[in-house]
């Protein structure tokens, strides 16, 4: 049985490193685009966390963008 906290589609990493270790580092976007794209083809179907990881790559390019206006 996996640890709810550590699962086991974000284990296998360099040194145990978990992508919330990363992750909350670097906002909520940027977060998310770290955990789907670590976890691609772990958890759920790859082209699905791919697209979830572009989904918040856009957003955070959206909000740097507006900073610019």
């Amino acid at each position: 049985m996996s640890n709810p906290i550590r699962p086991s589609h974000y284990q296998g990493f360099t040194n145990g490193a978990q992508p919330i270790d990363i992750a909350e580092h670097v906002g909520f976007n940027l977060g998310n685009v770290i955990k789907y794209a670590a976890r691609a083809g772990r958890k759920d179907k790859r082209l699905q966390d791919l697209h979830k990881a572009l989904y918040y790559l856009q957003r955070e390019i959206q909000l740097e963008e507006s900073k610019q206006q």
